[in-house]
């Protein structure tokens, strides 16, 4: 079975609101662009394409076809699409290159959440007879999940308020992020709630954008980066969708996830955690103890671009090995109401 390595990867800044049309190829005509050149890789050379994106967020069938117009109709490829967020894509890809089909991949993701009302399409994932027709959002189901955690003593406002302050603080130096800047845990505490017990700042701006990510076969990837990121372990796993089945204040999928991907002795982790209190319950189910930097980029509380954010948090960790700034970084990804469905990939630097 191949190595596979992350060799290239490139994100749009997150924007509230963009001009494009709902099929990504705005957004993705520059970032193909990018990593063609940080790789030196042509279309030609790439053997097999994946995406993540949403239909019911597009508002329209099959609208990832319409995408494949920012790769172009010639030459013929091998494309693929998953309904979800482009890390499960990834997962894909790397099948693909695994099993000795192809050596390189090229990965996407993209959503324009200003098109539509995203709170209402996210519904439509939940339980279509009990819970879908109450037409509950993912940010009045974040808030019970943090109402409960709060309850039983596992965080605290305070503790969501300082995680808000970290990833602004952090994401300075990122120049996609949305929200950036100094702030302190105590003046965010100072402002009202938007759905009790979360206010602004515990919960992820939700925004336009999208990712391209360049996936090699270890025996290729020295030649497209100096440093590539090689994948050494990723898995995904699933809890129950049913919400009064499970636990809210824990996290067994994401636990599970990361201990079958070895995710131990990393030195930093990106987290796709679109709420405040979502960080804590991961940082405990992944084992990161405080020697861990989380999220370096400012994670998704800065910018959190529907059905690109988690093969963002992969791009975000492999560029901290491609830099050359770690070694072993483990990166997560989330799908479904609640932390359901987590993946998480572990990645090393190869000279």
């Amino acid at each position: 079975m191949n190595d596979v390595a992350v060799v290239g990867f490139a994100q749009s800044r997150n924007v509230r609101h963009s001009d494009g049309t709902t099929n990504g190829v705005e957004m993705l005509v520059p970032l193909l662009a990018e990593v063609f050149e940080q790789t030196s890789l042509s279309k030609e050379d790439i053997g097999f394409w994946c995406s993540g994106s949403s239909d019911y967020l597009a508002g329209r069938a099959f609208s990832f076809i319409a995408a494949v117009d920012a790769l172009g109709a010639f030459p013929p490829m091998h494309e693929s699409h998953v309904e979800m967020d482009a890390a499960w894509a990834l997962y894909e890809a790397w099948l693909k290159i695994r099993t000795g089909e192809v050596d390189t991949a090229l990965v996407y993701g993209f959503g324009k959440s200003s098109a539509g009302r995203l709170r209402r399409v996210l519904a439509l994932q939940l339980d279509p007879y009990l819970v879908a027709p109450l037409w509950p959002d993912s940010i009045g189901i974040a808030g019970i999940q943090a109402r409960m955690g709060i309850e039983a003593g596992l965080w605290s406002e305070r503790e969501m308020a300082e995680v808000a302050a970290r990833s602004r603080a952090d994401a300075r130096a990122n120049p996609v992020a949305q929200l950036s800047g100094e702030v302190e845990a105590a003046t965010l505490l100072e402002r009202p709630m938007f759905a009790d017990p979360l206010r602004e700042h515990d919960i992820a701006p939700v925004t336009d954008g999208a990712a391209v990510l360049v996936l090699a076969a270890a025996d290729r990837a020295g030649e497209l980066a100096d440093r590539p990121a090689v994948i050494t372990g990723i898995e995904h796993r699933v809890d129950s969708p049913a919400l009064g089945a499970r636990d809210l204040t824990r996290s067994p999928s994401a636990g599970a996830a990361g201990a079958a991907a070895g995710g131990d002795g990393v030195q930093l982790a990106e987290l796709h955690a679109p709420f405040t209190h979502q960080e804590i319950i991961l940082r405990r189910a992944l084992g990161l103890g405080a020697n861990v930097g989380v999220n370096p980029s400012g994670g998704v509380l800065v910018g959190n671009p529907m059905f690109a954010a988690g093969l963002a948090r992969i791009g975000e960790a492999a560029g901290q090995i491609l830099l050359g700034n770690a070694d072993r970084v483990l990166a997560h990804a989330t799908s479904g109401p609640a932390l359901q469905q987590n993946l998480v990939a572990v990645l090393e630097g190869r000279d």
